[in-house]
């Protein structure tokens, strides 16, 4: 399976992730991605945004880039002179105080913020695998080694899951359902395309029940 690099990017990229796990009792497969490290970074996509639920609706978090004539994906510098990183924890804070596995979590998501690593991709890597390990994801992520142009392959998703595009992967995987959200009342129902991290935060360990479908 074929995926962009994202930061904190929504459910359906998760539900990818997990969509070829085997996981019974007995035994558990992972699956594998391949993240495309050959590409040139795209302004407006997940590779450097994410959304979450604050109580007003959904609000983006996003991390400055530094551009420059090179913006080959893994070259992308984090842009640190701006406080982003506490604006995003104190969003965060602000969003899922009270959501029920918040502080389980708070901390370490926290201290690989502060790590401050220095391109985008180290960045997203380092926020993909603790998403995957706390989601309960058994997941080998490998880079690709040269850009492939895109085809109909069913297993290239590389500009499936894009905020400025619907798409229908939780559809097509039978997901399309609803999970507890803490603003859902005030937001009149449930608030689909958030953050990863909206279901981490709500449902916390039994969020691998929610994408597998157990």
């Amino acid at each position: 399976m074929l995926l962009s690099t994202a930061y904190f990017p929504p459910v359906a990229w998760f539900a990818l992730a997990a969509r070829d796990m085997t996981l019974s009792p007995e035994r558990v497969v992972p699956s594998h991605i391949l993240l495309e490290a050959c590409e040139n970074y795209q302004k407006q996509s997940y590779r450097n945004r994410c959304y979450i639920l604050a109580g007003d609706g959904p609000q983006m978090l996003q991390v400055p880039v530094v551009h420059r004539a090179d913006m080959a994906i893994r070259s992308v510098l984090v842009d640190y002179s701006t406080p982003w990183v506490v604006r995003t924890q104190r969003a965060l804070d602000a969003a899922y105080q009270t959501s029920a596995w918040y502080d389980c979590y708070r901390d370490e998501l926290a201290a690989l913020l502060q790590a401050k690593p220095e391109t985008l991709w180290e960045l997203n890597l380092s926020t993909l695998r603790w998403c995957l390990r706390h989601l309960g994801i058994v997941c080998e992520l490998s880079p690709t080694s040269e850009f492939s142009l895109p085809d109909t392959g069913a297993d290239d998703y590389r500009e499936v899951i894009h905020p400025k595009r619907a798409d229908t992967v939780l559809e097509s995987l039978g997901l399309e359902k609803p999970y507890y959200q803490v603003f859902r009342d005030r937001m009149g129902g449930f608030t689909p395309g958030m953050s990863c991290l909206d279901l981490l935060f709500n449902e916390g360990p039994d969020s691998i029940l929610w994408l597998k479908k157990v």
